[in-house]
């Protein structure tokens, strides 16, 4: 199965071509958020590179936040449009599960073991972060909460042991999560702190082989407001 898989839920625009598992081309490019007069332009690039017409895709996968609004309705628009017009079935993919997925090669410190907390944390302004817990289990991450919207000190509230941090409001927070004596806190070095579509592919492929597939007319950007932002309680 050829895919296009797209991110634009932050300021990196992020795009993979891949048939079944193996990528094809990819490309990770700060645009800061001015997705919108590149976005056509490399998709025609990357679809070059890979050497896959786009006729020639057997469907889309695309990030659908939370994260940038801006960057997340120009790429779920675009992906749209290609869809409609190809006729072609679309995933869509929540950006904190594909950023989960850039420590897939990060070890735990304690015993040299397979980490089993991921914390993503993405800067969603007036001192809130988007966020959800993973946990590694068998080599694979399994979500453990909401996705949510909430103030650092929520959220530390309810973390205890060993976890790795990444995304983009790591620099901002790192000292208050550092000196929360509950939390062995792991820091992601900045390479794994924004999502990258080549990481979507695996779970792109499993929603297709699921039949996961969205209805396009009503594809929309995963946005999250306070009335919806409480992590459930995990059970450690």
């Amino acid at each position: 199965m050829k895919i296009l898989c797209l991110d634009t839920s932050s300021k990196f625009l992020s795009l993979a071509v891949a048939e079944d598992k193996k990528i094809l081309a990819r490309m990770h490019r700060c645009l800061d958020r001015k997705h919108s007069t590149r976005l056509v332009s490399y998709i025609d690039k990357i679809l070059n590179r890979a050497k896959v017409p786009l006729k020639k895709l057997d469907g889309f996968c695309v990030s659908k936040g939370p994260g940038s609004f801006t960057g997340l309705r120009i790429g779920i628009t675009t992906i749209k449009g290609l869809a409609f017009t190809l006729g072609k079935p679309v995933v869509a993919i929540p950006s904190l599960d594909i950023l989960a997925q850039n420590t897939k090669k990060i070890k735990a410190k304690k015993n040299k073991g397979e980490l089993s907390w991921v914390c993503p944390i993405v800067d969603a302004k007036q001192n809130k972060v988007y966020t959800c817990l993973y946990q590694r289990q068998n080599g694979k991450l399994k979500r453990k909460s909401a996705y949510s919207l909430l103030s650092l000190e929520d959220l530390l509230k309810q973390l205890k042991g060993e976890i790795i941090f990444l995304g983009d409001a790591t620099p901002l927070y790192r000292e208050k999560i550092r000196n929360t004596k509950k939390i062995k806190a792991i820091f992601a070095e900045e390479k794994f702190w924004y999502p990258r579509a080549a990481q979507a592919i695996t779970l792109a492929l499993e929603r297709f082989g699921k039949g996961r597939v969205e209805d396009v007319n009503r594809l929309a950007p995963l946005y999250l407001y306070p009335k919806e932002c409480q992590i459930k309680k995990v059970k450690r």
